[in-house]
């Protein structure tokens, strides 16, 4: 980690201009779509442009080999200026940043948005008390479905499958619904299905087939269980403290419409496309179409799920947050969702 830094500020005092702030930038997974297609273009190019005197070294956490919940807390010690990864990766420290990305509440991207802009008050109090860090986007992975190396017809044939998920309170159901969670990393999930570690894994369906995951699974359940995998981009509170007015409000301005917007605006055809890539069901943008069996969740099955998470996943982490986390969540995500937690 050091060595790693060091060479990150060694390249940041030769190729800064004269004058120029320069921010170390640490990006979420490096093969996945949401960090080439936005976060790589936005911080190397749109943000340079749009706030005058700011220039960038971006690396990623998979390229430093950072542990996941390691991400936020380092950010808050100053290790980098800005740090973005998946929300559920920092919960250990955070219980109550699991009331962001909640499962099956959601089922499109326009939902999920005004869930998580409803979300954005709480979590940028998180970040503050929990990481000294300045909340400043939160941009979706597509839906997180289901990928089995098992044959199933829906939501009854999980019961009793060991299935990774993406984040605790997608473990909860799971577990509520007779699945027993396994703790697995998005790495080592190829080997894992291929092995019979586990039967079935939760990500989003682009992250899926961009990684592999078709490889070694055959059923794909597009119901998501997981959420939508909101990834939380921060920047150090000293090192935003440290700006000017001018700077602050420029780099809001600019992450919002050319960040958060582009990457929401794709979200929902996204999850038409990566599906039609994982089954062969439609055209596929991407590359070659697979041909995973595409299983259709029923009614039966959503009802059955949305009631285990109102009944018994909401209330549980009601109480493992504590506070008036459960109040502050119905006033804001529960009020634009029609969820409540009792």
């Amino acid at each position: 980690m050091k060595r790693t830094m060091i060479l990150l500020a060694s390249t940041a005092a030769l190729t800064a201009p004269a004058g120029a702030e320069t921010l170390s930038v640490v990006g979420s997974w490096s093969s996945l779509p949401l960090h080439n297609a936005y976060e790589a273009p936005y911080w190397t190019e749109a943000m340079p442009a749009a706030v005058p005197g700011m220039e960038v070294e971006l690396t990623t956490h998979n390229q430093m080999n950072l542990g996941l919940g390691d991400v936020y807390p380092l950010l808050g010690q100053g290790v980098y200026d800005v740090a973005m990864t998946v929300a559920d990766y920092a919960v250990a420290d955070a219980p109550e940043l699991e009331g962001l990305d909640v499962p099956l509440i959601a089922l499109t991207a326009d939902e999920a948005r005004a869930m998580v802009e409803a979300a954005k008050p709480m979590v940028a109090d998180i970040f503050r008390d929990r990481f000294n860090a300045e909340m400043l986007a939160i941009a979706p992975y597509p839906p997180q479905v289901v990928f089995c190396n098992a044959e199933i017809g829906g939501l009854d044939d999980m019961q009793g499958l060991k299935v990774r998920a993406s984040g605790r309170m997608t473990a909860k159901l799971l577990e509520a619904l007779g699945a027993e969670g396994v703790n697995v990393s998005f790495a080592e999930v190829p080997g894992a299905l291929q092995n019979g570690v586990v039967d079935c894994a939760v990500t989003g369906a682009g992250s899926g087939y961009s990684a592999g995951w078709w490889e070694v699974s055959t059923h794909l359940l597009p119901l998501p269980l997981g959420g939508w995998d909101s990834v939380v981009t921060a920047m150090n509170l000293d090192k935003w403290n440290s700006l000017d007015a001018e700077t602050q409000t420029a780099l809001r301005a600019s992450i919002a419409a050319d960040f958060e917007d582009p990457a929401w605006a794709s979200a929902q055809d996204a999850l038409v496309n990566d599906i039609a890539c994982l089954t062969g069901n439609g055209e596929c943008p991407a590359g070659d179409a697979r041909g995973m069996v595409l299983v259709e969740a029923s009614d039966a099955d959503f009802a059955r799920a949305r009631e285990i998470l109102v009944t018994e996943v909401l209330p549980e982490w009601a109480e493992r947050a504590g506070g008036d986390w459960a109040q502050r969540w119905n006033d804001s995500v529960g009020a634009v969702t029609g969820v409540s937690i009792e």
